[in-house]
């Protein structure tokens, strides 16, 4: 019983080979805190309670969008544009964009053009599937801005985090439940790494997607992606432009000389002056003063950049009076490493701190669209803008959602499970659901109360003797209620073992839905739905999700 709140119908069209096809999505939402799969520091940001004000610019509402136009307006150079144009069309030769990507890099010359941006790492064949989620939430954000600020141009970015070095984070994905991993020896930035291996999951890939003509898009888009491509980074622009490029995705290697050469005052003044861990720390520390709840996200380090070459990406660090680069002999005095930024800034590899900063830096943007971790470790960034005189942009959720098939949702029906039971953790699920159909009421709240009503009296009666005796009594009060409620949940455990069948049943359904007790997206790679829907996954994501909505969709197909 999808009815919460009540669901709406969206519907569209496509020409296909078999004529004109309708296909009917039906749409219901969640408040984001009531779904227990976000942090309190992002429920108290969406909620904008006055505990998080101070530490965000504008808070991702059409309107609030004015002031942040002509914020960035006045603080982005002019003189950056025609750098940047150049830097995304060299990186984009060879590539075959649609025109609405080329109109949209030509657009950026233009001082009346903004950015929408959101990044991720270059994980295998995509990774989850919220990353289809975040690149559609850029893209239809741009689209409304487009239709509320028509005198101006929004370019949806996707920023490839072609520097990180973690390889163990992206080198797999999973289809079927089953994780396809990438073996490789390489070492340093992951998008230099080689492609070279990556031909034998090809090879095998094909007996797991079957023979239908979706599965042999999905079996080629991965061959000419990763044995086409040399480099990881070059197979990832491969496969976001050939997913997105009719959107008009315009995508980003933050790993250029020119783009760095623009950020050389940035490199400089974190190394040398320690601005970002000087203003992160602060605001940790008045979290803490103020006892505030929330979970560090990231910490800032004393210089947040890397040095990187090939096979190399290390922490800068200052030892000893040098600047010396870990596990390696390289050693540099201030004037030297001030010489070396100059002359190779492509060296200097901004970390998590530093990374939102060069990225804001550069570009013109006004929103930054991430998941629920990458917005509280910008939510303690704004004082580190402030002190390189960069806007903090507006942060925002990226759309979070639950694709679940017609048979899924009537399975849901017909056991009565609500969308926000389907939420719960499975013991919580099970319990909740197994009080709700037996024949037997399993609730002995009424028993406590006369319970404690009878205690009441003792209590009445103790307080005219000694504390010893009051005590006494406290303690066996308590010992009746701790029994009362270990029968209670024996009673359960021994309904759950007579309604084992409709226990299963539901067990099944939510382990379709939330595979390994986690959120579809964070485990489920998009080619499982691929298979099903082909094109019409990316067609009804674009038509379905709304970024300004900041509540989770489920989406019924």
């Amino acid at each position: 019983m999808l009815t919460y709140p009540p669901k709406t119908t969206i519907e569209w069209e496509r020409n296909s080979i078999f004529g004109w096809i309708t296909i009917i999505m039906k749409v219901d939402k969640i408040p984001y805190c009531d779904t227990g799969y976000f942090s309190s520091l992002i429920c108290d940001y969406l909620d904008q309670h006055k505990d998080v004000r101070s530490y965000y610019n504008h808070f991702p509402k059409l309107e609030e969008f004015v002031a942040q136009i002509k914020e960035k307006s006045a603080s982005y150079p002019n003189s950056f544009r025609p750098i940047l144009q150049e830097a995304v069309k060299k990186q984009n030769e060879g590539v075959l964009l649609s025109k609405s990507s080329q109109k949209n890099i030509e657009l950026l010359g233009s001082d009346s053009t903004f950015t929408v941006v959101t990044g991720h790492q270059l994980n295998l064949f995509t990774g989850p599937l919220y990353v289809f989620y975040k690149i559609i939430s850029v893209v239809n954000l741009c689209a409304q801005l487009k239709k509320a600020h028509p005198k101006k141009n929004f370019v949806p970015v996707f920023w490839m985090a072609t520097e990180d070095h973690d390889f163990d984070e992206i080198n797999h994905f999973t289809l079927h439940g089953k994780k396809w991993v990438w073996n490789s020896d390489s070492s340093g930035a992951v998008g230099h790494f080689k492609t070279s291996g990556l031909e034998k999951l090809g090879e095998r890939l094909p007996d797991e997607l079957g023979t239908s003509g979706k599965a042999q898009e999905l079996a080629t888009l991965f061959k000419k992606a990763y044995e086409d491509h040399d480099t990881l980074t070059a197979a990832t622009r491969y496969l976001a432009n050939e997913l997105f490029g009719s959107l008009g995705l315009v995508i980003i290697d933050g790993d250029d000389k020119e783009l760095k050469k623009l950020s050389i005052p940035l490199i400089e003044r974190d190394i040398l002056e320690q601005v970002g861990f000087q203003n992160v720390n602060a605001t940790l520390e008045e979290w803490k003063v103020k006892g505030l709840p929330y979970k560090v996200q990231v910490n800032p380090r004393e210089i947040n950049y890397f040095y990187l070459i090939p096979g190399l990406r290390e922490r800068i660090v200052f030892t000893e009076g040098e600047y010396q680069v870990m596990n390696s002999e390289l050693r540099f005095s201030e004037s030297e490493l001030k010489e070396e930024i100059a002359k190779y800034p492509e060296r200097f590899s901004p970390n998590v701190i530093m990374r939102p900063v060069y990225q804001e830096y550069i570009l013109p943007n006004l929103c930054y669209i991430g998941g629920g971790g990458e917005i509280a470790y910008w939510l303690e960034l704004k004082s580190t803008f402030e002190a390189f005189k960069i806007p903090l942009p507006v942060l925002l959720l990226r759309n979070s959602a639950l694709l679940m098939s017609e048979k899924q949702g009537q399975k849901l029906e017909k056991l009565q499970i609500s969308l926000p039971d389907i939420f719960l953790d499975t013991n919580r699920f099970i319990n909740k659901k197994v009080r709700e159909i037996s024949n037997i009421i399993i609730d002995f709240n009424p028993q406590k109360e006369v319970l404690q009503e009878q205690f009441k009296n003792l209590h009445e009666l103790a307080a005219q003797t000694d504390a010893s005796f009051l005590g006494a009594v406290k303690a066996q009060e308590r010992k009746q209620v701790k029994g009362l409620e270990h029968l209670e949940k024996r009673l359960v455990q021994a309904q759950k073992r007579k309604l084992k069948d409709q226990v299963g049943r539901m067990t099944e359904i939510q382990q379709d839905l939330f595979p390994n007790g986690s959120l579809q997206e964070r485990q489920v790679n998009f080619s499982q739905f691929y298979l099903e829907l082909g094109e019409e996954l990316i067609q009804g994501l674009q038509k379905n999700l709304d970024p300004l909505d900041l509540r989770f969709t489920v989406l019924r197909y």
